[in-house]
C-alpha cells in the first residue's frame, strides 16, 4: 500500500517560485505530480521513475518545472520556477504500485493535494 502527503503549496505573484513536497511510503514504480483547476479536467504535469529517475513533463511546464525524488527520503518534490496565473490549481502527488507502466492514466495512487494560487 502506498501513502503519499503533500505539502508546500500557497499563494504567490506571476514569476514567483514554489516547491512541492510529497513524502511516500510503500512500494513505488513511478510517482508524478497532477493538477486541476476549477472547471477543469486533471492533468499530469511531471513524472519520474522510482529506480532510474527518468523524467518527462507536459508541455506546458517544460523549462519552467523540475521533478526529483530524494529516495533516502521517500520524498518527491516539484520545483515550480516562473509560475503564471494559468498554473493555479490543485496538486496533487501520484504514484504507480506496480511494475508496469508509468503512463498518466496508470497511476492508482493519490494525496490529499496542496492548493497552489499565482496571482497577476
Amino acid at each position: 500500500q502506498v501513502q503519499l502527503v503533500e505539502s508546500g503549496g500557497g499563494s504567490v505573484q506571476a514569476g514567483g517560485s514554489l516547491r512541492l513536497s510529497c513524502a511516500a511510503s510503500g512500494r513505488r514504480y513511478c510517482m508524478g505530480w497532477f493538477r486541476q483547476a476549477p472547471g477543469q479536467e486533471r492533468e499530469g504535469v511531471a513524472r519520474i521513475y522510482s529506480h532510474t529517475g527518468g523524467t518527462h513533463y507536459a508541455d506546458s511546464v517544460k523549462g519552467r518545472f523540475t521533478i526529483s525524488q530524494d529516495n533516502a527520503k521517500n520524498t518527491l518534490y516539484l520545483q515550480m520556477n516562473n509560475l503564471q496565473p494559468e498554473d493555479t490549481a490543485m496538486y496533487y502527488c501520484a504514484a504507480v504500485g506496480d511494475i508496469g507502466s508509468c503512463q498518466w492514466s496508470m497511476f492508482d495512487y493519490w494525496g490529499q493535494g496542496t492548493q497552489v494560487t499565482v496571482s497577476s
